[in-house]
């Protein structure tokens, strides 16, 4: 393992915990073993990884990005990691008016409604 792929894994769990890393890992095939070594070392072991910004607003600029792309499949894995980067529900709720702002409130509204639902199963989860 490369060092970018080590500091990548250990910060990818640090975020999203070791049970959704461990998973991912069991359905890796040889088709997308490929890919999660990319992201492993490029989304997890550069970017994540950087210390310039905190991952409070890490988090928050993930969920953003993701909300205005419309790229909803991975906001509740991302809501979900909040819970270990220190992001606050009103945190959350203040990047999506951005993306109301820039990039339309169709995907803030549909990007806060799975965030709703999503930190309603954590509470759940959690009693």
């Amino acid at each position: 393992m490369t060092d970018k792929a080590a500091k990548g894994d250990a910060i990818r769990r640090k975020v999203l915990g070791d049970a959704h890393v461990d998973r991912a890992a069991a359905a890796c095939t040889p088709l997308d073993e490929p890919f999660q070594q990319l992201i492993t070392e490029g989304a997890w072991g550069t970017v994540w990884a950087s210390d310039a910004i905190s991952l409070r607003e890490r988090s928050m600029l993930t969920l953003a990005l993701l909300a205005a792309t419309g790229n909803f499949e991975e906001i509740p894995m991302h809501i979900r990691a909040t819970a270990r980067t220190g992001a606050t529900p009103t945190d959350v709720a203040e990047a999506f008016q951005h993306v109301a702002i820039y990039a339309g409130v169709p995907r803030a509204n549909h990007a806060l409604k799975l965030a709703k639902q999503t930190y309603a199963e954590m509470e759940c989860e959690n009693e």
